[in-house]
Order: C-alpha cells, then structure tokens, then sequence
C-alpha cells in the first residue's frame, strides 16, 4: 500500500488531543510535566460502517483516544517520537481493521526563541509485520 493510496482512502480522524504527559530529556519536564497536543488519523475501509450504521462495523473513536490518553499521560519517555511510535503501533495492534495510522504530537510550551504554535513529530505506520 502506497501513500497515495493511503491517502485517498477512508479514515478517523482525531483533532487536538490535549493531554498532560511527563515525556521529554530534561529533569523538569520529568517532575513538572506538560501539555502535549495529540492528532490521530486512521484509515479503514469504512463502507460497511455506512452501510449498517452499526458501530461494530468500525472501531470506535473513544477506543483510539483511550490509546492516546494511556500512552500520553503513563510512563514517561525521552522522545516525541517515541510517544508517537508507541501510540502508531498500539492502535495497529488493538485493531486489525486499521491498516495505517498516522500520528501527530506536539509540544506547544518550549524553550525557544521566539513564538510557535508548538513544535512536534508527525509520523506515518502501516500494518506490516515489520512496523511493529
């Protein structure tokens, strides 16, 4: 399965999880923790789901934000990419119906000169024996 094809197809999208997590290198962040901004998408074919409307037929968005909030406010990690790697490969594993997810954390408060949004990691997993 390429991109394209990927992005073309049907997904659940989750926007602007805001969630408070203790990930990062430095000791504050560690002790002090901070808010973390959190965007899912995850693509399944979802013409059965349209067709019954019956949630059995697609996994339920408060199942994916579970997955998030467990993985965001549970044991810290150093890295963005860990968070997001963990959150990718968990939400692969819980769901075989899902054959890619992307995801997206940011960090909206760092130590940089001058004004951001945040600054983050997005990154792209496909269901592969070898992604997880």
């Amino acid at each position: 399965m390429d991109d394209e094809e990927i992005v073309k197809g049907d997904k659940l999208i989750l926007r602007g999880l805001k969630l408070h997590g203790f990930h990062g290198v430095k000791p504050e962040e560690r002790k002090l923790g901070q808010k973390f901004l959190v965007d899912v998408d995850a693509w399944l074919d979802l013409r059965e789901a349209g067709k019954s409307d019956n949630l059995a037929d697609s996994v339920s968005y408060t199942d994916i934000y579970r997955i998030v909030r467990d993985i965001v406010e549970g044991p810290p990690q150093n890295l963005l990419e860990s968070v997001a790697h963990l959150i990718a490969t968990t939400t692969l594993t819980r769901f075989p119906q899902i054959s890619a997810v992307r995801v997206k954390v940011g960090k909206p408060h760092v130590a940089v000169q001058g004004p951001v949004d945040y600054l983050g990691v997005e990154i792209l997993r496909y269901r592969k024996s070898d992604v997880q």
